[in-house]
């Protein structure tokens, strides 16, 4: 029997890992291979590794980990997860029957992409949803913000530290009175038209189709589709979620548990904000250290 079962192995589900692997704590971590930042050129903002591909960022780890006997990299998706604190199976989707005392989740969340032509192709590289990413290679640049809700604003107002060129497409949605208010004040341009395509023209420039025109290019586009949790475990066991504007994740106390006794969660399974590979990798980190010490005796 594992120690700890890791059912998903990108930032979140390594630094985990590296925790318990430290701790000479047997560890088993079920990976896919299909990070959610996989269509990102670099990862920015991550200390020691900023302005590097992630995938070489996950390789790297992954032969950094290599180093301690105790860990063992699966490359299998987890079908099911049943049991209870210190005696949990998991079922690979190779069939193997895997037992742990404890789980840690961190299988992340996929983007659910809008029926938009060119939107799902420009995904990560000129459509992106996090300034702290991708804003400094862009800053002064013009800005393009696809409206998703009223959580729109607070990014009208966080990308202000990047630039002072910005256009809002509130594609087709009505924006509340006092918000429009907000945008006239500050003079940021709305364009009321639904998106019907996108068109790239490499790097970050895109240019937004409208159903009336005029088209508007711009040097990059934010958009924030709602996301939801890249496998469905969690339901079949249970376990408590939140509902938050950009989607359903996982309800998990300050020690990163969940709301089922020694199962725990990491990375934007639970993040509702910003994705951030260095919020995810604090996160793993913190549920590998607390996985562990739960166990002492």
């Amino acid at each position: 029997m594992d120690d700890v079962i890791i059912i998903g192995g990108s930032f979140a589900g390594l630094a985990a890992a590296l925790q318990l692997g430290r701790a000479r704590r047997k560890v088993t971590v079920l990976d896919t291979g299909l990070p959610r930042n996989r269509f990102a050129g670099y990862s920015h903002g991550l200390l020691g590794h900023d302005h590097k591909p992630p995938l070489t960022i996950l390789a790297d780890a992954r032969q950094q980990l290599a180093r301690y006997p105790t860990i063992k990299m699966v490359n299998s998706r987890a079908d099911g997860v049943s049991g209870a604190i210190d005696d949990f199976s998991v079922l690979t989707g190779d069939g193997e029957s895997l037992r742990a005392r404890r789980l840690i989740l961190s299988y992340g969340v996929v983007d659910q992409m809008p029926d938009v032509p060119g939107f799902a192709e420009g995904w990560g590289t000129s459509i992106v949803p996090c300034p702290y990413c991708d804003g400094f290679e862009v800053a002064g640049q013009h800005w393009g913000l696809v409206w998703s809700g009223p959580q729109s604003h607070n990014s009208v107002r966080l990308f202000h530290d990047w630039t002072d060129r910005l256009t809002l497409f509130a594609d087709g949605h009505d924006i509340p009175p006092d918000i429009q208010a907000d945008l006239a004040r500050r003079n940021i341009p709305v364009v009321d038209d639904p998106i019907t395509a996108i068109a790239h023209h490499g790097g970050h420039t895109a240019t937004v189709n409208l159903a009336t025109g005029p088209n508007v290019a711009v040097d990059i586009l934010f958009a924030h589709p709602r996301n939801k949790p890249s496998a469905s475990l969690h339901e079949s066991l249970g376990l408590a979620t939140v509902d938050t504007p950009l989607g359903i994740v996982l309800k998990a106390d300050e020690r990163r548990e969940t709301s089922m006794p020694g199962i725990y969660a990491a990375g934007d399974l639970v993040n509702p904000g910003i994705p951030s590979v260095t919020l995810a990798s604090s996160h793993g980190a913190m549920a590998g250290i607390f996985a562990q010490q739960s166990m002492l005796v």
